[in-house]
């Protein structure tokens, strides 16, 4: 299952908070229609107040995420980092998890 480092936690939450005060919002993490540049998922996310109907909610620490079935199973075995730079701007990271 997808897991989060504290900075990923801290940051979505920050990032799901001021966007919306809706109590079960999340972060919803979707594939785009076209593939990354390995062939692979490319994936975005966004904030949202509700899952979509056949999203998989993941909850760590009170973080909720959303996936669609292709985010879910491309990061099922990873970890979700998150940083932010100078300027504010957010970005995620996809790590492998350690065993």
């Amino acid at each position: 299952m997808l897991t989060l480092t504290d900075n990923a936690t801290a940051i979505v939450n920050t990032l799901v908070s001021r966007q919306t005060d809706a109590s079960d919002a999340g972060l919803r993490i979707h594939s785009t229609p076209s593939p990354g540049p390995d062939g692979g998922a490319r994936l975005a996310v966004l904030v949202t107040p509700d899952p979509e109907p056949d999203d998989q909610v993941v909850e760590v620490s009170g973080t909720r995420l959303f996936l669609d079935e292709t985010a879910a199973a491309a990061l099922d075995d990873k970890v979700l980092d998150a940083g932010v730079d100078d300027e504010g701007s957010v970005s995620f990271a996809v790590l492998s998890q350690v065993a």
